[in-house]
C-alpha cells in the first residue's frame, strides 16, 4: 500500500472537465493538496500519474473500471462521481476487493440528494398498498450529459422499490442548456397529483459532497496503514 504522506491530504482528479476544475478549485477548502490530473492527453501515460492518497474520479463512465485498476494497484482510494458505468459493477467490486482499497461511489453526491432519495424510499412504502397512485420521475440535465436517464434518477427508482412500491415507474429525460440536474417524481391518481422536487442551482455540492467521502477515505486509510 502506499505511504500516507506527512499532511495525509494529496489528491489526484481522474476527469479534468468541469466537475474535475471545480473539484480542484474546492479542494483546498478539505485541506487538500491536488497532486495532478487525468484528463484525455495524459490518460494512457498512466505510469506518470502523480502518486496520491485518494483519487475522485469525474471522467467517463467507460474508462471507471481501467482508471480504478490502474489506480488500486498503487493502492489509492477513489471516490467514483461519475455515471454509466453500472453494467460494470462487479468488476469494479472486484477490482477493489482484490486490490483492498476504498471506494465511495454515488451517482449524485450531493447532500439534499441522497436525503431527497431517502424520501423517496418512504414515499414508495406510503405509496405500495395504493394502486390507484401511478408513480413517475422526471429529470433535466446539460446538454452534454451522456447518459440518459441519469444515474440519480435510476436510483431515485431503485429507492422507491427498496420501500416496496412494486408498479412500474416511468422515467423521461431531458438534455438541453447548461441544467445542473433537476430531478422530479411524482403520484398521481384521478383527481390529485403528489410532486416532490430537487433542484442543483450550481454544481458545488457535487464537488463538495465527493471531497468529504475523499476525506472519509483517506481518515479510513490512515487508521489501516
Amino acid at each position: 500500500m502506499t505511504a500516507i504522506s506527512a499532511s495525509g491530504r494529496r489528491l489526484l482528479l481522474v476527469g479534468h472537465g468541469r466537475m474535475g476544475k471545480l473539484v480542484e478549485q474546492v479542494g483546498p477548502e478539505y485541506g487538500f493538496e491536488v497532486v495532478g490530473a487525468v484528463s484525455r492527453a495524459n490518460s494512457e501515460d498512466w505510469t506518470r500519474w502523480p502518486d496520491a492518497d485518494v483519487a475522485v474520479d469525474f471522467s467517463v463512465g467507460e474508462a471507471v473500471p481501467a482508471n480504478l485498476e490502474r489506480l488500486a494497484e498503487r493502492g489509492i482510494g477513489v471516490v467514483i462521481g461519475t455515471t454509466g458505468w453500472q453494467a460494470r459493477e462487479n468488476d469494479v467490486r472486484e477490482i477493489a476487493s482484490r486490490h483492498a482499497i476504498g471506494v465511495v461511489a454515488a451517482a449524485n453526491f450531493a447532500l439534499g440528494v441522497i436525503l431527497f432519495q431517502a424520501l423517496a424510499e418512504r414515499a414508495g412504502e406510503l405509496f405500495a398498498s395504493r394502486p390507484e397512485f401511478g408513480a413517475w420521475i422526471y429529470e433535466l440535465h446539460h446538454g452534454t450529459k451522456r447518459d440518459a436517464p441519469s444515474g440519480t434518477a435510476l436510483a431515485i427508482r431503485a429507492a422507491m422499490e427498496r420501500g416496496g412500491y412494486k408498479a412500474p415507474i416511468d422515467i423521461a429525460s431531458t438534455r438541453a442548456g447548461s441544467i445542473p440536474g433537476t430531478h422530479t417524481f411524482g403520484f398521481d391518481a384521478s383527481s390529485e397529483t403528489i410532486t416532490l422536487t430537487h433542484t442543483a442551482r450550481d454544481r458545488s455540492g457535487f464537488a463538495r459532497g465527493a471531497l468529504e467521502a475523499a476525506r472519509w477515505i483517506r481518515v479510513a486509510r490512515a487508521g489501516s496503514a
